[in-house]
Formats: C-alpha cells, structure tokens, sequence
C-alpha cells in the first residue's frame, strides 16, 4: 500500500486585492516544508488557491466598474504569477468558483440542514464592512466604540440562517486538550483552547441576496447565499477530494487526509481556522481532523504588513529587484515560524551580500576555481585515512545535515538554515586554513591537495543540498557546476575518483547600487 502524502495546504488568499509580503512569506513557507518532505523520499501534496467570493469582492468589482467573476479572475492571475515567480510548486489549486467545490460546499450545507444544524432566525446589530461579520459588545473599546480597525460599521436587522456551533464546542475543546498537536507553536494551542472556553452562541452562515449575490447559493433556500464560513473554510476538504464526484480530477480523500500542516497566519486562527473549520468538518462526518502550522506576522516598524493598514510591502517588486531566490532566502532565514519579526529591505540586501554571494556562491566558485586550475578538473576521491582537519569538517558536516532535518521537521526553517551556514564558514575557513594556492606549489604536497579538494567539493556539494529547499533554482546551478547536478543527497561521501567538476559561473552577483532605490 502507497504511502499516505504529506498533506499541506496554506489558508487560501482573498482576491479583494493583490498579493503583499505576508503572503508570499506563507507560500514560501509551504514549498520549503513542501520540498524538503520531498527530497528526503516521501510523497506531498501542497494546496493552495484563492478564495474568490464575499462582499468586498464584489464592492470592489462595482468600484471599478467589472462583474465579480472578472474582477476576481484578474486579482487571482497576479497570484498565479507571483508565485510562479517565486518557485512556489503547488500539487493542487483552489479557486472557490470552481463548480465541483460549489457542488461539495451544497451538498455539505444540505446535509447539515437535513440533519438539524442549520436553522433560520432574525438578527440585529452592528455589522463591519470590512470584516464581513457581525460585532458584539466584545468588540468594543475602552471607550464602547468599534475601533478604526473594524472599519465602516453599519446597524443591520434581518434574517439568516445560523449553524448550530455551540453543539459541538465540548467535542472540540476536549479534542484540543487530548491532540497537544493539533497546533503548532503550542502556545498557540493554549491560546486556541482559552479562545474556545470563552466562545459563545452560533453562527451566522449566510446572506440575503438582496445584499450580496456574489456567492453560493444555499440548496434549500435560494434568497441566500453562504458566507465565507461554509465556502472558503470547506476548500481544504473540497480540493483534497472531499465529497468530489466520480471521474472530477480531484485527488482521493481517503488516502489523502487528514491535512498534515494546515499554514495560517495567527490573525485567522481564532475564530475562524481553529474553531470554525475543524467544527464544520466535525458536523459534517470528517472525524480525522487536520493539525494547524501558526505563523506570525512580518511587521514593519511594528505594525501588521498590510494593504488595510496602508503599509504594504510589494514581494513581486522586491523579486524584480533583488532576486525570488534571494527573497525566499531572507523570508526564511529571518523569521521564526510561530513569531513575528520586522521586515527589513537592509536586512535582505545584507543577507544576499553576506550569506549567498560571500559565504555559499564564494565557497563554490573558488572550489570549483581551484579543481580546474590545479587538477583539470579531475579529481582524486579523498583519502580513506583523512587528514585530522578534514575529518573535523565531515563530522561537521554529517551534524549539521542532522540538525538540518531536525529543525525542518519541527518547521523551524531557519535554524536549519543557521546549521547549513555553520557548515558554509566551517568549510570557508578550511579553505584558509589548508591554503590549497600553497600546496599547488608542493609537488610533495600532491596527495595533500587532492584531498582538501576532495572535502571541499563534499561540503560545498552537501551545503548546496541543504539549501536546495530554500534556493532551489540557484541550489541547482551550484550543484551543477560542483558537477552533482540533480543529486540532492545529504550524506558525507558522494565524491568518487575521477569526478569531473563543471565550469565556475558566478550565482549570486553584485548587485547594482539602484537595486536599494
């Protein structure tokens, strides 16, 4: 029987508006995890999409003058791009108009209906534009106003329909408490658990007509449509097969589910990710349910990245300027995952200089230099009684390779990223240390210098691997001039007598002074 895939979808990206840094860091994220399951051996399937119905689309679509569906096609082709830009190599994708998602979303809303779960009833009170949700008391400020964060918010009286949320808040608060690893970090599961303690009452799961027609429409009672909740939360189970009629090209949902990393940001795990979803699929018969990745917020100067807060950083201009494989690099390298950080334009111009260009593309170019400068290069593999220095750097090697796969499988990107870069230096300095230029002078020196060129291609050759999942693109030019293209292997020892290396070509350049305009 075939492995079961490693599961991984991200929350799906609203089309009200383009793409900004914190979705490209979350997309990112993804196809690292995505990637490093998938050079150490195991299937994935990575899901991600956009969610294409709701209000504010369709506000802005008469803003602008287009029908919803054209307004929506536009913002999701920027996404499509961006992260075709940035390498980001998704199994499967969503777009909440695909009609099979549409049929699962009514078939699911039909059941729960039949079976008691929905029901109608008239409501008033304060309602944010923005937000899209109705507002309590709870909402309110210190001084019993709605605060500028909510938006515009108008008083609206009418009727809906409500899921029945409150039957099965005990079911997910003991689910919470016996799964400690149903969130990660797991101060974020503490917080989820206290979120749900405190929560109170049922859903409203849908809206007139009469005031929103971009969506779907409910089976059993076609003035409405449902909101986001039983239309962009259900996608996960939708795309990955659920409910998914014979011959429609989804994937099997019994072999794929449950969700093994559900990527969020910490702004959508309450209520929505972490309460909502995991009871809607509860109530509609799904028992496995999906663990929940928690990431924090790339802030600038401590603020929230965000068109809303009008300080938006754009990742596709910052792509066009530095590089995606520099981008990813940074967003990886200096966040967290679980925390917040601040996003810096110094800072990944810093990294590009000091981490890519000088430490992994100086490493590479000067070993691949001396190869073919010293030895044609041919190389010797190295010797089975190693020097003491050479030894040192393979154990090096052999633990930072570990430690990588620990951090990775803990999604703690970046301190995998700090054990590669242990190596890198480590390997930088045995380049000073052993000083090859002088040994090429020594024809006694001869069986010397093949193996420090040996080590050096074995550690430049597994520093490249390493990174592979984080520079894929610029991982594989290396490992190509290292002459170990397409090997992505993450043990000590590949290099055997008579490798030929490839031609030095320059993989991470200068950049030109405009480029921090």
């Amino acid at each position: 029987m075939p492995a079961k895939p490693f599961f991984i979808t991200t929350a799906i990206d609203y089309t009200n508006a383009p793409p900004h840094i914190g979705h490209a860091y979350e997309k990112v994220l993804a196809d690292v995890i995505t990637r490093w399951h998938r050079e150490r051996g195991r299937p994935v399937f990575f899901l991600t999409g956009v969610d294409q119905h709701g209000q504010k689309v369709q506000q802005s679509a008469e803003k602008a003058g287009v029908a919803p569906a054209e307004f929506a096609r536009d913002i999701t082709a920027r996404f499509k791009a961006l992260w075709a830009k940035l390498a980001v190599d998704y199994d499967g994708w969503a777009e909440t108009t695909d009609p099979r998602h549409i049929a699962a979303v009514q078939e699911v809303l039909q059941h729960l209906h039949d079976q008691g779960d929905l029901y109608k009833a008239r409501h008033s009170g304060h309602y944010s534009v923005r937000q899209e949700q109705f507002l309590t008391d709870k909402e309110r400020n210190e001084q019993g106003e709605f605060g500028p964060e909510w938006g515009e918010v108008v008083f609206i009286e009418e009727e809906n329909w409500y899921f029945r949320l409150s039957k099965y808040r005990p079911w997910l608060a003991e689910h919470i408490a016996t799964h400690p690893d149903f969130v990660y970090p797991a101060f974020r599961g503490n917080e989820l658990a206290n979120a749900v303690a405190k929560e109170a009452g049922d859903l409203c799961i849908s809206r007139p007509k009469s005031r929103l027609g971009w969506g779907i429409e409910l089976p059993f009672d076609r003035d409405y449509v449902t909101y986001v909740w039983f239309d962009a939360l259900m996608n996960y189970a939708t795309f990955a097969g659920y409910r998914a009629k014979d011959g429609s090209s989804l994937p099997d949902f019994a072999g794929l589910w449950p969700c093994d990393a559900h990527v969020i940001g910490k702004d959508i795990l309450v209520p929505a990710h972490g309460i909502y979803w995991p009871i809607m699929l509860k109530a509609s018969g799904v028992e496995a349910m999906p663990k929940l990745l928690v990431h924090g917020w790339w802030n600038l100067g401590g603020a929230k990245v965000s068109k809303s807060a009008g300080n938006a950083v754009d990742p596709d201009a910052l792509a066009d300027r530095y590089g995606a494989e520099a981008l990813r690099y940074y967003l990886m390298r200096d966040i967290a995952t679980g925390q917040d950080a601040d996003f810096n334009e110094e800072r990944l111009r810093a990294r590009y200089h000091a981490d890519l260009a000088n430490d992994l593309g100086n490493l590479v170019n000067r070993t691949v230099s001396m190869g073919r400068r010293y030895r044609g290069g041919t190389l010797a593999a190295a010797p089975a009684d190693k020097s003491e220095d050479a030894v040192a750097l393979e154990t090096l090697g052999t633990e930072a390779a570990r430690r990588f796969d620990i951090a990775m499988d803990s999604y703690q990107v970046h301190i995998a990223l700090e054990a590669a870069w242990e190596l890198i230096a480590a390997a930088n300095g045995f380049v000073e240390s052993s000083a090859p230029w002088k040994l090429a002078k020594d024809p006694a020196q001869s069986a010397r210098l093949d193996e420090v060129l040996a080590v050096l291609v074995e550690a430049s050759r597994l520093a490249a691997a390493l990174a592979h999942p984080v520079i894929p693109k610029s991982s594989d030019q290396l490992l190509a001039q290292l002459g170990f293209a397409g090997n992505l292997s993450v043990a000590w020892g590949v290099l055997a007598a008579g490798h030929q290396l490839g031609e030095p070509t320059p993989v991470f350049p200068r950049l030109d002074a405009e480029s921090n305009a």
